[in-house]
């Protein structure tokens, strides 16, 4: 068994989520003055918490925010960025540029709620997700082939169920962990991917979790962490269980003025 921390973060603010519209693909925006201090932010909060493997959409947004973060971790010297497509924003067709509003009207009309509702032309949550299996299977791979060597011995145990909330240290989880993911992605992509790990991979979610806030939109740069356990024996489908240990986190967002 190989258990490895699995921390995913949203990328900074752009104008266009300032100002309340919709970027999917097609519009490819840098960080704003703001988006930039988020990211600043997270990478101080992270700057000592070891990451061995970092995964990147290839979008510029997260890219920024990426670079930004692993500027300010001291253990990530020389560490490379896995840029991979497959991280990219759902495409929201023809409702990208236009107004968030725009398409919460255009959704509920369709009677749908946001997150499930498909513009013309935009990604289903099916084709995300598939997506999304597809970097898990990648990631998965190169996880294995980097860190088996510090694997132990498969027992048929799961990873242990997550307990109450962590206390809010930026270390959380990935203490004793050998090896630890860094993702750098976008927030509706995000919400499909927790949404794809709680109802279809069956993560565990620690005691007291609000499924709510579970749910809901993460923040620019709100992080969310899990311990995810393989099987080195199993090498088409590896996984062995996947837990929460929080959600949407945006604690160093405090000291972040807009």
């Amino acid at each position: 068994m190989l258990s490895f921390g699995l921390t995913i973060i949203r990328h900074g603010e752009t104008v266009y989520n300032k100002d309340g519209l919709l970027q999917g693909q097609s519009i490819d925006s840098p960080l704003s003055e703001t988006g930039m201090r988020q990211a600043e932010a997270a990478g101080q909060y992270l700057k000592d918490v070891k990451f061995t493997n970092v995964f990147v959409s290839d979008m510029n947004r997260a890219k920024q925010t990426a670079e930004i973060i692993l500027k300010n971790n001291r253990t990530c010297c020389g560490i490379s960025m896995d840029i991979n497509p497959a991280l990219k924003e759902r495409s929201f067709g023809i409702a990208e540029g236009g107004r968030m509003e725009d398409m919460r009207t255009m959704a509920k009309a369709a009677g749908q709620s946001m997150l499930e509702f498909t513009p013309p032309e935009g990604e289903t949550m099916e084709q995300v997700k598939l997506r999304i299996g597809q970097f898990l299977k990648d990631m998965f791979r190169r996880i294995l082939d980097d860190h088996r060597g510090k694997a132990q011995p498969d027992s048929g145990a799961a990873a242990p169920d997550a307990d109450e909330l962590p206390e809010g240290d930026p270390d959380d989880g990935v203490q004793n962990i050998p090896a630890h993911a860094l993702v750098v992605g976008h927030g509706a992509y995000m919400r499909v991917a927790v949404r794809y790990f709680v109802e279809d991979l069956h993560c565990s979610l620690p005691q007291g979790s609000d499924m709510t806030h579970v749910f809901s939109a993460c923040p620019n740069t709100g992080m969310c962490r899990f311990i995810v356990t393989l099987s080195c024996s199993e090498e088409n489908h590896p996984l062995s269980a996947i837990r929460c240990v929080f959600i949407n986190r945006k604690d160093h967002l405090n000291c972040v003025e807009r």
